[in-house]
Protein backbone atom coordinates (compact mmCIF):
# COMPACT_ATOMS: atom_id res chain seq x y z
CA UNK A 1 0.00 0.00 0.00
CA UNK A 2 1.23 3.28 -0.76
CA UNK A 3 2.29 5.93 1.68
CA UNK A 4 0.70 9.04 2.54
CA UNK A 5 3.20 11.97 2.10
CA UNK A 6 1.88 14.86 4.05
CA UNK A 7 2.32 18.62 3.45
CA UNK A 8 4.13 20.34 6.16
CA UNK A 9 5.39 17.31 8.20
CA UNK A 10 8.76 16.16 8.71
CA UNK A 11 7.68 12.71 9.07
CA UNK A 12 11.08 11.97 10.02
CA UNK A 13 10.68 12.79 13.75
CA UNK A 14 7.97 10.51 13.87
CA UNK A 15 5.29 13.07 15.35
CA UNK A 16 1.65 11.59 15.74
CA UNK A 17 -0.81 11.70 12.77
CA UNK A 18 -4.37 11.07 14.33
CA UNK A 19 -6.79 10.17 12.29
CA UNK A 20 -10.10 12.18 12.00
CA UNK A 21 -13.13 10.69 11.13
CA UNK A 22 -16.14 13.60 11.74
CA UNK A 23 -16.43 17.24 11.95
CA UNK A 24 -18.73 19.11 13.94
CA UNK A 25 -19.04 22.72 14.71
CA UNK A 26 -15.62 23.93 16.31
CA UNK A 27 -14.17 20.06 17.04
CA UNK A 28 -12.90 17.65 15.07
CA UNK A 29 -13.55 13.90 16.16
CA UNK A 30 -10.96 11.05 16.29
CA UNK A 31 -11.79 7.66 15.48
CA UNK A 32 -10.48 6.23 19.03
CA UNK A 33 -12.93 8.98 20.32
CA UNK A 34 -10.78 12.29 20.99
CA UNK A 35 -12.61 15.08 20.81
CA UNK A 36 -10.41 18.02 18.92
CA UNK A 37 -10.52 21.44 19.48
CA UNK A 38 -10.07 23.04 15.89
CA UNK A 39 -8.31 26.54 17.17
CA UNK A 40 -6.72 27.46 13.78
CA UNK A 41 -9.62 26.56 11.50
CA UNK A 42 -8.42 23.66 9.98
CA UNK A 43 -5.48 25.74 8.13
CA UNK A 44 -7.70 28.81 8.47
CA UNK A 45 -10.13 27.84 5.59
CA UNK A 46 -13.50 26.89 7.99
CA UNK A 47 -15.65 30.00 9.12
CA UNK A 48 -18.70 29.38 10.39
CA UNK A 49 -17.90 25.17 11.93
CA UNK A 50 -16.88 22.02 10.25
CA UNK A 51 -20.02 20.09 8.29
CA UNK A 52 -22.61 23.61 8.66
CA UNK A 53 -25.50 22.54 7.55
CA UNK A 54 -26.57 24.83 5.12
CA UNK A 55 -23.52 24.16 3.09
CA UNK A 56 -23.41 20.65 3.63
CA UNK A 57 -27.25 20.91 2.01
CA UNK A 58 -26.36 22.87 -0.61
CA UNK A 59 -23.20 20.76 -1.51
CA UNK A 60 -25.62 17.50 -1.48
CA UNK A 61 -28.37 19.67 -3.82
CA UNK A 62 -26.01 20.31 -5.76
CA UNK A 63 -23.90 17.43 -6.17
CA UNK A 64 -26.80 15.32 -8.01
CA UNK A 65 -27.17 18.14 -10.04
CA UNK A 66 -24.20 18.85 -12.62
CA UNK A 67 -20.97 17.28 -10.69
CA UNK A 68 -18.25 19.52 -13.21
CA UNK A 69 -17.77 20.46 -16.61
CA UNK A 70 -15.51 22.30 -18.41
CA UNK A 71 -15.24 26.13 -17.62
CA UNK A 72 -13.68 27.43 -20.55
CA UNK A 73 -15.99 28.78 -23.18
CA UNK A 74 -18.95 26.97 -21.24
CA UNK A 75 -21.08 28.26 -18.18
CA UNK A 76 -23.27 26.67 -15.29
CA UNK A 77 -25.91 28.60 -12.71
CA UNK A 78 -23.76 28.30 -9.54
CA UNK A 79 -21.10 30.42 -11.18
CA UNK A 80 -23.31 32.67 -12.29
CA UNK A 81 -25.41 33.08 -9.08
CA UNK A 82 -21.80 33.22 -7.07
CA UNK A 83 -20.38 36.07 -9.20
CA UNK A 84 -23.94 37.92 -9.18
CA UNK A 85 -23.82 37.41 -5.10
CA UNK A 86 -20.15 38.44 -5.15
CA UNK A 87 -21.01 41.40 -6.22
CA UNK A 88 -22.79 42.01 -3.14
CA UNK A 89 -19.87 41.68 -0.99
CA UNK A 90 -17.06 43.20 -3.18
CA UNK A 91 -16.80 46.80 -4.34
CA UNK A 92 -18.76 48.09 -7.83
CA UNK A 93 -14.97 48.57 -9.15
CA UNK A 94 -13.75 44.93 -8.67
CA UNK A 95 -16.38 44.12 -11.95
CA UNK A 96 -14.47 41.03 -13.15
CA UNK A 97 -14.27 37.65 -11.27
CA UNK A 98 -11.75 35.28 -12.23
CA UNK A 99 -12.37 31.55 -10.93
CA UNK A 100 -9.69 29.20 -9.71
CA UNK A 101 -9.35 26.63 -7.43
CA UNK A 102 -6.83 27.35 -4.66
CA UNK A 103 -5.26 30.47 -3.15
CA UNK A 104 -2.12 29.87 -4.56
CA UNK A 105 -3.45 29.88 -8.38
CA UNK A 106 -5.74 32.70 -7.11
CA UNK A 107 -2.63 34.84 -6.68
CA UNK A 108 -1.02 33.26 -9.72
CA UNK A 109 -3.77 34.47 -11.49
CA UNK A 110 -3.22 37.80 -10.00
CA UNK A 111 0.16 38.11 -11.60
CA UNK A 112 -0.07 37.04 -14.83
CA UNK A 113 -2.93 39.19 -14.55
CA UNK A 114 -0.72 42.26 -13.74
CA UNK A 115 2.15 41.44 -16.46
CA UNK A 116 -0.51 40.24 -19.12
CA UNK A 117 -1.96 43.70 -18.80
CA UNK A 118 1.12 45.59 -19.63
CA UNK A 119 2.05 43.07 -22.70
CA UNK A 120 -1.20 43.54 -23.81
CA UNK A 121 -0.50 47.44 -23.74
CA UNK A 122 2.98 46.85 -25.77
CA UNK A 123 4.74 48.19 -22.34
CA UNK A 124 6.21 44.74 -20.74
CA UNK A 125 7.08 44.85 -17.45
CA UNK A 126 8.19 42.07 -15.64
CA UNK A 127 9.57 42.82 -11.79
CA UNK A 128 6.84 42.87 -9.24
CA UNK A 129 7.57 44.52 -5.77
CA UNK A 130 6.61 42.51 -2.49
CA UNK A 131 6.65 42.96 1.37
CA UNK A 132 9.51 41.59 2.97
CA UNK A 133 8.37 38.15 5.22
CA UNK A 134 5.13 37.49 2.94
CA UNK A 135 4.26 34.27 1.79
CA UNK A 136 1.67 33.75 -1.13
CA UNK A 137 1.67 30.16 -1.70
CA UNK A 138 3.88 26.90 -2.87
CA UNK A 139 3.23 27.32 -6.19
CA UNK A 140 6.54 29.27 -8.25
CA UNK A 141 4.97 32.41 -8.87
CA UNK A 142 3.73 32.53 -5.37
CA UNK A 143 7.08 31.30 -4.04
CA UNK A 144 8.39 34.00 -5.72
CA UNK A 145 6.97 36.93 -4.00
CA UNK A 146 7.20 35.46 -1.25
CA UNK A 147 10.10 35.71 1.48
CA UNK A 148 12.72 34.00 0.59
CA UNK A 149 14.17 30.96 3.47
CA UNK A 150 13.40 27.44 4.60
CA UNK A 151 9.62 27.56 2.39
CA UNK A 152 11.98 27.52 -0.79
CA UNK A 153 15.50 27.04 -0.60
CA UNK A 154 15.60 24.37 -2.75
CA UNK A 155 13.87 26.22 -5.74
CA UNK A 156 15.33 29.17 -5.23
CA UNK A 157 17.24 29.15 -8.49
CA UNK A 158 14.34 28.97 -10.81
CA UNK A 159 12.62 31.87 -8.77
CA UNK A 160 11.95 35.19 -10.88
CA UNK A 161 13.59 38.21 -8.78
CA UNK A 162 11.29 40.61 -7.25
CA UNK A 163 11.78 43.87 -5.65
CA UNK A 164 11.57 44.05 -1.74
CA UNK A 165 10.24 46.33 0.67
CA UNK A 166 10.42 46.17 4.64
CA UNK A 167 8.08 45.32 6.49
CA UNK A 168 6.41 48.20 8.87
CA UNK A 169 8.83 48.78 11.98
CA UNK A 170 11.81 47.36 10.13
CA UNK A 171 12.63 50.41 7.85
CA UNK A 172 10.61 53.13 5.57
CA UNK A 173 8.17 50.94 3.61
CA UNK A 174 6.44 54.06 2.28
CA UNK A 175 9.47 55.26 1.10
CA UNK A 176 11.13 52.29 -0.51
CA UNK A 177 7.69 51.46 -2.53
CA UNK A 178 8.16 55.31 -3.79
CA UNK A 179 11.64 54.96 -5.02
CA UNK A 180 10.43 51.56 -6.40
CA UNK A 181 7.34 52.73 -7.84
CA UNK A 182 9.54 55.74 -9.60
CA UNK A 183 12.22 53.67 -11.20
CA UNK A 184 11.61 54.49 -14.94
CA UNK A 185 14.56 52.18 -16.07
CA UNK A 186 12.62 49.23 -14.67
CA UNK A 187 9.18 50.11 -13.80
CA UNK A 188 7.55 47.60 -12.17
CA UNK A 189 4.19 45.99 -12.61
CA UNK A 190 2.59 45.50 -9.53
CA UNK A 191 2.63 45.42 -6.09
CA UNK A 192 1.28 42.42 -3.90
CA UNK A 193 0.50 42.24 -0.03
CA UNK A 194 -1.03 40.20 2.29
CA UNK A 195 -3.23 43.12 4.29
CA UNK A 196 -2.90 43.83 7.59
CA UNK A 197 -1.64 40.35 8.21
CA UNK A 198 1.19 38.60 7.08
CA UNK A 199 0.10 34.81 8.16
CA UNK A 200 2.59 31.72 8.11
CA UNK A 201 5.44 34.59 8.07
CA UNK A 202 4.50 34.94 11.65
CA UNK A 203 1.42 36.46 11.92
CA UNK A 204 2.98 40.27 11.35
CA UNK A 205 0.23 42.56 12.05
CA UNK A 206 0.77 46.31 10.73
CA UNK A 207 -1.69 49.61 10.98
CA UNK A 208 -4.71 49.93 7.89
CA UNK A 209 -3.21 53.30 7.49
CA UNK A 210 -0.22 51.64 5.89
CA UNK A 211 -2.51 50.05 3.27
CA UNK A 212 -3.96 53.23 2.12
CA UNK A 213 -0.25 54.95 1.45
CA UNK A 214 0.40 52.31 -0.32
CA UNK A 215 -3.09 52.32 -2.11
CA UNK A 216 -2.01 56.18 -2.58
CA UNK A 217 1.21 55.54 -4.46
CA UNK A 218 0.31 52.74 -6.57
CA UNK A 219 -2.58 54.93 -7.81
CA UNK A 220 -0.37 57.97 -8.23
CA UNK A 221 2.45 55.72 -10.68
CA UNK A 222 -0.44 54.31 -12.35
CA UNK A 223 0.72 50.66 -10.80
CA UNK A 224 -1.55 47.55 -10.22
CA UNK A 225 -2.04 46.84 -6.50
CA UNK A 226 -2.63 43.66 -5.83
CA UNK A 227 -4.22 42.06 -2.23
CA UNK A 228 -3.86 38.62 -0.99
CA UNK A 229 -6.84 37.75 0.83
CA UNK A 230 -6.22 34.34 1.07
CA UNK A 231 -6.01 34.26 4.50
CA UNK A 232 -7.35 37.25 5.87
CA UNK A 233 -10.75 37.56 4.00
CA UNK A 234 -14.41 36.76 5.20
CA UNK A 235 -14.26 38.40 8.41
CA UNK A 236 -10.50 37.10 9.92
CA UNK A 237 -9.47 40.82 10.32
CA UNK A 238 -12.78 41.83 11.98
CA UNK A 239 -13.92 42.79 8.82
CA UNK A 240 -15.34 40.81 5.71
CA UNK A 241 -12.00 42.12 3.66
CA UNK A 242 -9.47 43.62 5.30
CA UNK A 243 -8.87 46.13 3.03
CA UNK A 244 -12.22 47.68 4.27
CA UNK A 245 -10.39 48.93 7.16
CA UNK A 246 -8.22 50.84 5.02
CA UNK A 247 -10.84 52.40 3.23
CA UNK A 248 -9.53 51.76 -0.50
CA UNK A 249 -10.28 49.69 -3.42
CA UNK A 250 -7.24 47.07 -4.78
CA UNK A 251 -6.81 46.93 -8.20
CA UNK A 252 -6.98 42.72 -8.14
CA UNK A 253 -7.87 40.87 -4.83
CA UNK A 254 -7.36 36.95 -4.28
CA UNK A 255 -9.99 35.16 -2.16
CA UNK A 256 -9.85 31.61 -1.19
CA UNK A 257 -10.26 29.38 2.12
CA UNK A 258 -13.25 31.26 3.45
CA UNK A 259 -14.95 31.53 0.02
CA UNK A 260 -17.30 28.22 1.13
CA UNK A 261 -17.06 28.42 4.95
CA UNK A 262 -13.74 25.98 4.51
CA UNK A 263 -16.04 23.05 2.85
CA UNK A 264 -14.26 22.17 -0.31
CA UNK A 265 -11.99 24.19 -2.82
CA UNK A 266 -12.66 27.22 -4.47
CA UNK A 267 -10.47 30.10 -5.32
CA UNK A 268 -11.98 33.70 -6.90
CA UNK A 269 -9.21 36.71 -8.55
CA UNK A 270 -11.44 39.63 -8.64
CA UNK A 271 -9.82 42.81 -10.82
CA UNK A 272 -11.20 46.24 -11.65
CA UNK A 273 -11.82 46.14 -15.57
CA UNK A 274 -8.67 47.20 -17.32
CA UNK A 275 -7.80 43.93 -16.64
CA UNK A 276 -10.05 42.38 -18.77
CA UNK A 277 -10.67 45.28 -21.28
CA UNK A 278 -6.34 44.41 -22.09
CA UNK A 279 -7.11 40.83 -23.11
CA UNK A 280 -10.47 41.54 -24.52
CA UNK A 281 -9.95 40.93 -28.57
CA UNK A 282 -10.49 39.88 -31.45
CA UNK A 283 -6.94 38.13 -31.43
CA UNK A 284 -6.78 34.91 -29.79
CA UNK A 285 -3.30 35.29 -29.27
CA UNK A 286 -4.61 38.31 -27.21
CA UNK A 287 -6.57 36.51 -24.31
CA UNK A 288 -6.05 35.22 -20.83
CA UNK A 289 -4.24 31.89 -20.93
CA UNK A 290 -4.82 30.66 -17.25
CA UNK A 291 -7.25 27.65 -16.29
CA UNK A 292 -7.96 24.68 -14.26
CA UNK A 293 -10.01 22.01 -14.88
CA UNK A 294 -12.04 22.11 -12.18
CA UNK A 295 -11.91 26.30 -12.72
CA UNK A 296 -15.42 27.12 -10.84
CA UNK A 297 -16.75 23.73 -10.09
CA UNK A 298 -20.36 23.51 -9.68
CA UNK A 299 -20.44 21.92 -6.22
CA UNK A 300 -17.87 24.38 -5.15
CA UNK A 301 -19.61 27.02 -6.25
CA UNK A 302 -22.83 25.79 -4.57
CA UNK A 303 -20.98 25.39 -1.52
CA UNK A 304 -19.72 29.39 -1.81
CA UNK A 305 -23.57 30.63 -2.27
CA UNK A 306 -24.16 29.13 0.53
CA UNK A 307 -21.56 30.47 2.52
CA UNK A 308 -22.62 33.95 1.49
CA UNK A 309 -26.12 33.07 2.42
CA UNK A 310 -24.96 32.65 5.70
CA UNK A 311 -23.35 35.82 6.03
CA UNK A 312 -26.36 37.52 4.85
CA UNK A 313 -28.71 35.84 7.15
CA UNK A 314 -27.20 35.12 10.34
CA UNK A 315 -25.14 37.31 13.08
CA UNK A 316 -21.89 36.88 11.69
CA UNK A 317 -20.36 40.22 12.78
CA UNK A 318 -21.55 39.94 15.94
CA UNK A 319 -19.88 36.43 16.31
CA UNK A 320 -16.32 37.96 15.03
CA UNK A 321 -16.96 40.70 17.45
CA UNK A 322 -17.43 38.37 20.24
CA UNK A 323 -14.25 36.27 19.64
CA UNK A 324 -12.24 39.61 19.03
CA UNK A 325 -13.39 41.02 22.69
CA UNK A 326 -12.54 37.60 24.41
CA UNK A 327 -9.04 37.70 22.63
CA UNK A 328 -8.46 41.41 23.87
CA UNK A 329 -9.27 40.20 27.10
CA UNK A 330 -7.15 37.38 27.50
CA UNK A 331 -4.40 39.85 25.79
CA UNK A 332 -4.81 41.88 29.09
CA UNK A 333 -4.28 38.70 31.62
CA UNK A 334 -1.54 36.92 29.53
CA UNK A 335 0.83 40.34 29.31
CA UNK A 336 1.97 39.22 32.99
CA UNK A 337 3.09 35.80 31.82
CA UNK A 338 6.56 36.16 31.21
CA UNK A 339 7.08 33.45 29.28
CA UNK A 340 4.90 35.02 26.34
CA UNK A 341 6.03 38.29 24.08
CA UNK A 342 4.06 40.44 21.52
CA UNK A 343 0.94 39.69 22.28
CA UNK A 344 -0.70 41.44 19.19
CA UNK A 345 -4.27 40.83 17.57
CA UNK A 346 -5.91 41.12 14.63
CA UNK A 347 -9.78 40.91 14.60
CA UNK A 348 -10.15 36.92 15.41
CA UNK A 349 -6.03 36.75 14.79
CA UNK A 350 -4.70 36.26 18.17
CA UNK A 351 -0.78 35.62 18.33
CA UNK A 352 1.93 36.04 20.97
CA UNK A 353 5.79 34.76 20.81
CA UNK A 354 6.62 32.07 23.48
CA UNK A 355 10.28 33.60 24.55
CA UNK A 356 12.05 30.75 26.24
CA UNK A 357 15.52 29.43 25.92
CA UNK A 358 17.30 26.72 23.49
CA UNK A 359 14.23 26.67 20.83
CA UNK A 360 15.25 29.96 18.29
CA UNK A 361 12.62 32.33 17.15
CA UNK A 362 11.61 31.32 13.43
CA UNK A 363 9.56 28.81 11.61
CA UNK A 364 12.29 25.99 12.08
CA UNK A 365 12.23 26.98 15.85
CA UNK A 366 12.47 23.71 18.08
CA UNK A 367 9.87 24.64 20.08
CA UNK A 368 7.04 23.95 17.28
CA UNK A 369 6.83 20.29 17.26
CA UNK A 370 7.28 20.24 21.08
CA UNK A 371 4.19 22.74 21.30
CA UNK A 372 1.54 21.28 18.97
CA UNK A 373 2.05 18.03 20.74
CA UNK A 374 1.61 20.09 24.39
CA UNK A 375 -1.73 21.32 22.62
CA UNK A 376 -2.57 18.20 21.14
CA UNK A 377 -2.19 15.94 24.36
CA UNK A 378 -5.07 18.50 25.52
CA UNK A 379 -7.65 17.72 22.97
CA UNK A 380 -6.27 21.06 21.03
CA UNK A 381 -5.59 21.75 17.21
CA UNK A 382 -2.76 24.85 17.65
CA UNK A 383 -0.36 24.87 15.19
CA UNK A 384 2.47 27.17 16.24
CA UNK A 385 4.85 28.48 13.24
CA UNK A 386 7.71 27.97 15.34
CA UNK A 387 7.92 29.98 18.65
CA UNK A 388 4.80 31.92 17.58
CA UNK A 389 1.67 30.67 19.16
CA UNK A 390 -1.60 31.61 17.43
CA UNK A 391 -5.28 31.39 17.31
CA UNK A 392 -8.13 31.72 14.55
CA UNK A 393 -11.03 29.85 15.45
CA UNK A 394 -14.18 29.06 13.67
CA UNK A 395 -16.87 31.72 14.56
CA UNK A 396 -19.30 29.14 15.90
CA UNK A 397 -16.28 28.56 18.73
CA UNK A 398 -17.54 28.89 22.61
CA UNK A 399 -16.88 30.65 25.45
CA UNK A 400 -15.86 27.48 26.88
CA UNK A 401 -13.78 26.50 24.23
CA UNK A 402 -11.88 29.87 23.96
CA UNK A 403 -11.16 29.37 28.23
CA UNK A 404 -10.02 26.08 27.06
CA UNK A 405 -7.42 27.50 24.50
CA UNK A 406 -6.26 30.59 26.30
CA UNK A 407 -5.70 28.04 29.65
CA UNK A 408 -3.74 25.79 27.56
CA UNK A 409 -1.85 28.61 26.35
CA UNK A 410 -0.91 29.65 29.91
CA UNK A 411 -0.22 26.32 30.89
CA UNK A 412 2.39 26.14 27.73
CA UNK A 413 3.76 29.39 28.94
CA UNK A 414 4.93 27.85 32.38
CA UNK A 415 5.93 24.44 31.23
CA UNK A 416 8.38 26.09 28.33
CA UNK A 417 9.24 29.24 30.08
Amino acid sequence: MPAIWHPFTQHGLGEPIPRIVRGEGACLLTDDGRRILDGISSWWVNTHGHCHPRIMAAIREQSEKLDQMIFAGWTHEPAERLAGELGEFLPGELSHIFFSDSGSTAVEVALKMALGLWHNRGHPRHRIIVMQHSYHGDTFGGMSVGERGAFNRAYERLLFDVAPIPFPGEGDTLGALEALLANRADPPAALIVEPLVLGAGGMKMYAPELIAGMAALCRAHGVPFILDEVMTGWGRTGSCFAFEQAEIVPDIVCLSKGITGGAVPLAVTACTRPFFDAHYSADKADMFFHSSSYTANPIACAAACANLSIWRDEPVMERIGHIAARHAGFRETAASLGALRNLRQCGTILAMELEAGGGGQDYLSGHGPALQRFFMDRDLLLRPLGNCIYVMPPYCVSDADLDKIYQAIADAADAFG
